[in-house]
């Protein structure tokens, strides 16, 4: 990827990206990384040679990105985006992956007429096995979209929408569907202690048949569907379990609300 690129914040997300470009071939010296907190940005200097600031106003004269990677915390948004807003002027696309912040609200801050991509990545890209879920204005051309497209795949999946509106849907979905797993992974645990087993094997019981459920998944071209009926008997166990999971009361009308919660507070916070 002959790619300069810009990542402002390096967090949990913002390694997991850069890790995965580098392993994509991007080059550590067309990297520069912003993030005021000098242990990470000396360790990333140490492990990887990218070049590292701690304020956007250290960054060097000459550097002209051709994509901004936007990674810092939603509340701070409103402070950081005027130290980048020169780089629209130069061409660069801005990528975001702040959750609950619109593209209207990146054009008002950068200007109308900047090339802004909003993306929701989800925490699984910490080991390639992401999924990301991306929109454009009017101002993406079509490299920038394919830039940014080999970008997000460094860290798994990544489908585009036209409409902005299924965002807040994907965040509460996929953004924070790692959550409900580990929740469930959770219950489960609980369930087995509940049950009698012993607290440290129910939670390797439930971690192991989660991530290795998540894995025939991953690996089977079969639908859901067929891989649950596949492990249940008629009149078995599984079976019974399933009867009070999927009764009116059960996992799927839960589900719905929670999903349907978060989606209305990620409108919330879009504004």
């Amino acid at each position: 990827m002959p790619l300069t690129l810009l990542l402002a914040g390096c967090g949990k997300m913002g390694s997991a990206l850069l890790e995965g470009w580098l392993e994509r071939g991007v080059r550590p010296q067309d990297v520069t990384i912003v993030d005021p907190n000098t242990e990470i940005t000396d360790q990333l200097c140490r492990d990887h040679g990218v070049v590292t600031v701690s304020a956007p106003d250290e960054i060097a004269g000459d550097i002209v990105p051709d994509v901004v990677m936007l990674a810092v915390k939603p509340q701070t948004m409103d402070d950081v985006l005027p130290h980048y807003d020169r780089f629209g002027a130069m061409g660069a696309v801005f990528l975001s992956i702040a959750a609950g912040k619109a593209i209207g609200y990146f054009e008002e801050h950068l200007g109308s007429d900047t090339a802004i991509i909003r993306a929701m990545p989800n925490t699984p890209a910490a080991v390639r096995r992401g999924i990301t879920v991306a929109c454009t204005n009017q101002n993406v051309s079509d490299s920038q979209r394919r830039s940014c497209d080999e970008l997000l795949q460094a860290v798994g999946s990544v489908e585009w929408v036209t409409d902005e509106g299924l965002i807040d849907a994907v965040t509460a979905l996929s953004g924070g569907g790692p959550a409900y797993v580990c929740l469930l992974v959770e219950c489960l645990a609980q369930a087995g202690v509940d049950a009698g087993l012993p607290a440290d094997l129910a939670m390797r019981l439930a971690r192991e048949t989660v991530s290795g459920s998540g894995e025939l998944l991953h690996r089977s071209s079969e639908p859901a569907e067929t891989l649950r009926k596949n492990v249940t008997s008629p009149g078995g166990t599984t079976a019974e379990a399933l009867r009070v999971l999927m009764a009116d009361n059960g996992w799927q009308p839960l589900i719905t609300a929670a999903i349907a919660a978060a989606t209305a507070r990620s409108r919330e916070l879009a504004g």
